[in-house]
Order: C-alpha cells, then sequence, then structure tokens
C-alpha cells in the first residue's frame, strides 16, 4: 500500500505539477487512511465504499473540521481515480461521496496598530534582527505565502521597480508591488545578508546565520516569538500577516480583482471573503452610533 502511495505522490508531483505542499497533504491524508485500513485488516481493493465510510466515520470521531473531512474526500477521490485508471482496482469506492458543507470562517488579522508593534520588534542593529524585519515588511507589503516568501531568489526582486516576481500555487507566476517600507527594509537587509553568508554563495533571498535557506518553520517560530514580545494576544502566524494585508488593502479602496491577482487566488470567490471582513468591521462600527 505504501508502494501505491509513493507512486501516486510522485504522479502528482511530476505529471500533474502540483505544489510540493499540496503533494504533501496528499500524502498525510493517505497515510492516514492507509493506518486505518491495516487495522482493519483491509487493503485498497476490499475496503470499497463501506470501508470508505468506516473511515470516514472513524474522522469524524476525532472531531475534526468540515474542512480538513472534505480535503481528506479529495485525497482519496484523486488516488482512487488514480488506482482505477492503472488497473489496480476495478471500480471507485469514493464516486458517490460527498462532501461535508464547509462553513466559511472569516480569517483572523491584526489591526493597524498590532501591525506597527509587530513591525518594531526586530532589532535593528543585528543582521538576523534586519533580516526578520525585511521578512515582516514584505509579509505585510505583497501578502505572500510562507512558501512563497522562502522561495524567493535575490533575482526576483526589483527594488527599482518596486515590485517581486513569485511562483505560486500551480507553479503560476505573478509580479506584486511592493511599499516604500519593504524597499527600505530590504535594501537594508543587502548588507546584513552579506554578513550573514560570509564567504558562502546563496541564490535565495532570505538566508541563516549560516547561510542556508530559511524553512517555513524558521519563520512561523520567528514570528510567533515576536508577537509575543510585542504583547499581542493574537497567535501570529504567516498567514495572520496575508490577511491583514488583503483586509487593509479592501479598507483602503482596492478593487477585488486585483487584490485577487496580488494574492494569486485562481478564484475570485477566494478573494471575496475578505469583503465579509470589511462588511463586519463597518457593522461593529455603527454599532457605536448612539441610534444604532
Amino acid at each position: 500500500m505504501q508502494n501505491q502511495i509513493a507512486e501516486f505522490l510522485n504522479y502528482l508531483r511530476v505529471e500533474k505539477g502540483l505544489a510540493g505542499n499540496t503533494v504533501e497533504a496528499y500524502g498525510r491524508d493517505l497515510r492516514k487512511f492507509c493506518r486505518f485500513l491495516e487495522k482493519s485488516r483491509l487493503d485498497f481493493q476490499g475496503a470499497g465504499p463501506a470501508g470508505i465510510r468506516k473511515f470516514l466515520l472513524h474522522l469524524d470521531g476525532q472531531d475534526l473540521g468540515s474542512r480538513t473531512l472534505a480535503r481528506q474526500i479529495v485525497s482519496l477521490r484523486g488516488f482512487y481515480r488514480y488506482l482505477r485508471q492503472d488497473g489496480v482496482v476495478a471500480s471507485d469506492p469514493t464516486e458517490n461521496l460527498e462532501s461535508p458543507r464547509i462553513w466559511k470562517v472569516l480569517p483572523k488579522y491584526l489591526t493597524l496598530e498590532e501591525v506597527e508593534k509587530l513591525l518594531a520588534q526586530p532589532a535593528s542593529d543585528t543582521p538576523i534582527g534586519v533580516r526578520d524585519r525585511a521578512i515582516l515588511e514584505m509579509l505585510y507589503a505583497t501578502g505572500l505565502r510562507v512558501s512563497e516568501l522562502i522561495s524567493l531568489r535575490v533575482a526576483d526582486t526589483n527594488l527599482e521597480a518596486g515590485a517581486v516576481r513569485t511562483l505560486g500555487k500551480g507553479n503560476k507566476q505573478r509580479i506584486v508591488p511592493m511599499g516604500k517600507a519593504a524597499i527600505a527594509a530590504l535594501e537594508l537587509y543587502k548588507g546584513a545578508r552579506d554578513r550573514l553568508l560570509g564567504p558562502r554563495q546563496s541564490g535565495f533571498l532570505f538566508v541563516t546565520r549560516r547561510g542556508a535557506r530559511l524553512t517555513r518553520q524558521n519563520v512561523w517560530l520567528r514570528l510567533a516569538a515576536y508577537g509575543r514580545q510585542a504583547g499581542i494576544p493574537k497567535r501570529i502566524a504567516p498567514h495572520l500577516l496575508r490577511h491583514s494585508f488583503a483586509t487593509h488593502m479592501l479598507a483602503r479602496g482596492a478593487d477585488l480583482r486585483s487584490l485577487q491577482m496580488m494574492l494569486g487566488h485562481s478564484d475570485i470567490s477566494t478573494t471575496q471573503v475578505y469583503t465579509h471582513i470589511a462588511t463586519a468591521r463597518l457593522k461593529e462600527i455603527y454599532r457605536r452610533h448612539p441610534r444604532a
């Protein structure tokens, strides 16, 4: 079973061209399914619709969210479609599965005051602090995903034009503008980066003190620490800055189509969730009216 999962993941990576994070998510879901089948003394061929339903009931008992269950169903459907095409199974037991209804959860975001507090935390007199300030400014100025940020190469930034080139989901390239604050932070980071690298060479923009490429975990941990340092009660993560970027852009008159392009959303309905945030915020402000 593990071999078939590995072959499927390779197919997603090579033939379908899915992003690494997406392939990892498929892998986690399918390995979970595989462990359940082994405990139930079943295999992919013998599971059938009844085995799939038992597995989903098992997941439901773990009090998982509807999004997690929906993603698991997508993973199973894709996998069984692949097995059927390959002749491993005679029929697809996931054919009639219905995805759970997904309730739209409004993304959390930082206020302008919280953003300012967060951006003020990195030390300005150390290479790591200068690097981290550039990272924070970039995340808030561009709305990049953390995976896009750590994949940036030096050649992807054009400080004169005030733009950055990134490769998003589905290997789609886009150009995102960045403001004066982010450009200034990156200008300062040039010297700090040279000190971090020393005699070493790297094409990646953001590097560790050992000259290696930053990882997602590095960025998550650094941001969480700065959030605690700033006394911000919210859990600070890269996506929170992405949500803050989108929310603040809309609040200042950005149109949905432009925001969609900057965020790299393939479907504008994904971008529309930020209009709900703006509406909720307006209602909150209106409640302060004496006759509300």
